[in-house]
C-alpha cells in the first residue's frame, strides 16, 4: 500500500560487523556486500563502539565472546545509547542461556556458529524489515504527536494505571498544569484545575470494574472562573474509554473543547428568539380576539365562505401564537429563569388528573386514553406544574399521532431509585433515525402520514429541557407502524 507520507530513501542499509576473528569478518562482508548494502568492519568491541560513535549503522552483527569488551557489554551500550539500532548476535557458543540473556538485553535474533550464507541473508532480511517497521511506527507516532500537539481542543490520554501517555499543550493550558513533560505522571498530579480532576476522577472509575466493562464515554460541561467574572470559561469535556483489538479496556481519552464563544452564541439566540417571541405575541393575541369575536358574529353576518376563510386564518394565527409562547417557555427553560419551586409531589395524582383532563379530546377521535399508575406513589420532587406540563405535552403528542380506534396508555412504576412514566400509544410510530432528533428544537417527522398534523416541533424539547432541569431522562422506543413508548425517569424524593 502506497504511503503518502513515505519518500524513496536511495541511501544503502549500514551494516557493522564486530567479530574477533578475521575470517568471520571477511565472510560476512563478502555476502553482505553481495547484497547491496554497505559493511564496516571492527575487530573487537571497543572498537566496534568507536566505529559506531562515529557513523549511523541500521544493523550491528556482534560476537558474544570477545576479549576486553565482552558482546553482552557491548550489546547493552549499543542498546542504552542507540535504540534504533538493531542487533544480531553471532556466536560459537549457542546455548539457551546465552540466547535468553542476548535477548533481555535487547537483541533482535541470534545466529549460531558455523552458519551458511543463506542463514546470514534471511536473518539480516529479517532485521531490516523489523528496522524499517521499527522507523514506520516512529514516524508515524511522530507525526501524531505533532498532531496532537497543534489541536485547539485539549487532548489526555491515561493508561490503567492513571499515568498520562499523551496530553497535548492545550490540555495542560485549561487544566491550570503547572508541570511541562507530564508523561508517565499520576494526572492527579499534573491537573490543577479540581473541578477536572474530580470530573476525570468520577469518568474513570470504571477501571475499578472487572475489565472496564461498565466504563462508558461520558459528556460534561465545567465552568472555570467564577459566575460573575466576565473572562469565565466553558469547557465540555468528554471522557473516552481506549480499547485495544480484542476489546480489553486500556486506557482512556479525555478531549476538552473551549465552548464559551459558542455558549455566547447560543445566548444571544435566545435572547433574539425570546425578544422577538414577545414582541409578537401580543399583537397575536389582540388579531385572535378580533377574529373570535367576527366568528361570533358581534360584527355583523358572515356568509359561509367568509366564515370558511376566517376560521382558516384563525387557526392559523393560533398556531402562531403557540409557538411564540412555546418559544418564551423554551428561552425561559434554556436561560435557567424559570420558576421552579419544587415540592413533593404526588405524581399518581398528576396522572389521573392529566389523563381525565385529555380524555375528551382523546374521544373525540376514537381514542381509547388509559391511565395504569397505582393509587399511591412514593412522592418525587418536583415542580407540579413543570410535571403537569411534561405529562400534557406527551398526552397531546400520543393523541395527535394515533389513529381513529387507537389506544394510549399512561403507566408509572418504580425503577431502582426513580419513578418510571411511559406514555405509550399505538400510533404511527418513527424510525430509528427520527428517534435520535424527536428531542431537537423544530423537529418534526415528515411524511404522507403526517402531512396534516399540526404542530410546532418544540413541545418534546420543552419536556427534555424540564425532565433534565429534574435530574430526569427522558427516551423513546419506536418503529414505524407498531406506535411509541415515551419514557420518564426522575429521581425519587429522599428521606
Amino acid at each position: 500500500m502506497n504511503d503518502i507520507w513515505n519518500y524513496s530513501d536511495e541511501s544503502p542499509i549500514r551494516i557493522l560487523v564486530i567479530d574477533d576473528e578475521a575470517r568471520i569478518r571477511e565472510a560476512c562482508r563478502m555476502v553482505l556486500q553481495d547484497c547491496g548494502y554497505e559493511v564496516t568492519l571492527a575487530s573487537d568491541g571497543n572498537q566496534g563502539l568507536d566505529r559506531i560513535q562515529e557513523s549511523f549503522f541500521d544493523i550491528v552483527l556482534l560476537d558474544l565472546m570477545m576479549p576486553e569488551l565482552s558482546g553482552l557489554d557491548v550489546l547493552a551500550r549499543i542498546h542504552e545509547c542507540y535504540p534504533d539500532t538493531v542487533v544480531i548476535v553471532i556466536t560459537g557458543y549457542a546455548t539457551v542461556e546465552h540466547s535468553v540473556d542476548a535477548m533481555k538485553k535487547g537483541a533482535f535474533d541470534f545466529i549460531p556458529k558455523p552458519f551458511s550464507p543463506e542463514q546470514l541473508r534471511v536473518t539480516v532480511s529479517k532485521a531490516i524489515d523489523f528496522n524499517r517497521a521499527l522507523k514506520d511506527i516512529s514516524e508515524t507516532r511522530s507525526r501524531l504527536r505533532t498532531l496532537v500537539n497543534r489541536l485547539s481542543e485539549g487532548v489526555m490520554c491515561i493508561n490503567r494505571q492513571n499515568r498520562i501517555v499523551l496530553a497535548n499543550p492545550t490540555f495542560l493550558r485549561m487544566a491550570a498544569s503547572k508541570t511541562v513533560s507530564p508523561w508517565g505522571l499520576d494526572y492527579r498530579e499534573v491537573i490543577g484545575f479540581e473541578p477536572l480532576k474530580d470530573l476525570v476522577f468520577q469518568g474513570t472509575r470504571g477501571f475499578q470494574a472487572e475489565e472496564g466493562a461498565s466504563f462508558e464515554e461520558t459528556v460534561h460541561e465545567l465552568v472555570q472562573g467564577f459566575d460573575e467574572a466576565p473572562e469565565q470559561t466553558v469547557m465540555l469535556v468528554r471522557i473516552i474509554p481506549f480499547r485495544n483489538r480484542p476489546g480489553r479496556l486500556v486506557g482512556s481519552i479525555v478531549v476538552v473543547n473551549d465552548i464559551t464563544t459558542l455558549k455566547h452564541m447560543d445566548r444571544m439566540k435566545s435572547e433574539f428568539v425570546s425578544m422577538v417571541s414577545h414582541e409578537l405575541r401580543s399583537p397575536m393575541n389582540s388579531v385572535l380576539m378580533q377574529l373570535q369575536v367576527i366568528l361570533e358574529g358581534l360584527a355583523g353576518d358572515l356568509t359561509p365562505k367568509q366564515r370558511e376563510i376566517l376560521e382558516r386564518a384563525y387557526e392559523k394565527i393560533g398556531n402562531l401564537a403557540q409557538m411564540t409562547t412555546e418559544l418564551l417557555d423554551l428561552a425561559t427553560i434554556e436561560s435557567g429563569l424559570m420558576i421552579s419551586e419544587k415540592t413533593a409531589v404526588d405524581m399518581a395524582a398528576v396522572i389521573r388528573a392529566q389523563v381525565e383532563f385529555h380524555r375528551p379530546k382523546a374521544e373525540s377521535e376514537a381514542i381509547c386514553l388509559l391511565a395504569e399508575a397505582p393509587q399511591s406513589l412514593p412522592p418525587i420532587r418536583a415542580n407540579r406544574r413543570n410535571m403537569e406540563e411534561v405529562l400534557s405535552n406527551l398526552i397531546t403528542n400520543a393523541i395527535k399521532y394515533s389513529p381513529n380506534g387507537g389506544v394510549v396508555t399512561v403507566s408509572a412504576d418504580l425503577s431502582g431509585d426513580y419513578l418510571a412514566i411511559r406514555v405509550k400509544d399505538t400510533g404511527l410510530g418513527m424510525s430509528e433515525e427520527d428517534t435520535k432528533k424527536i428531542f431537537q428544537r423544530f423537529y418534526r417527522i415528515r411524511n404522507e402520514a403526517t402531512r396534516s398534523i399540526q404542530g410546532t416541533g418544540l413541545g418534546l424539547a420543552i419536556v427534555q429541557k424540564i425532565v433534565e432541569s429534574h435530574n430526569g431522562r427522558i427516551s423513546v422506543e419506536s418503529a414505524p407502524g407498531k406506535g411509541s413508548t415515551f419514557t420518564v425517569l426522575l429521581p425519587l424524593e429522599r428521606e
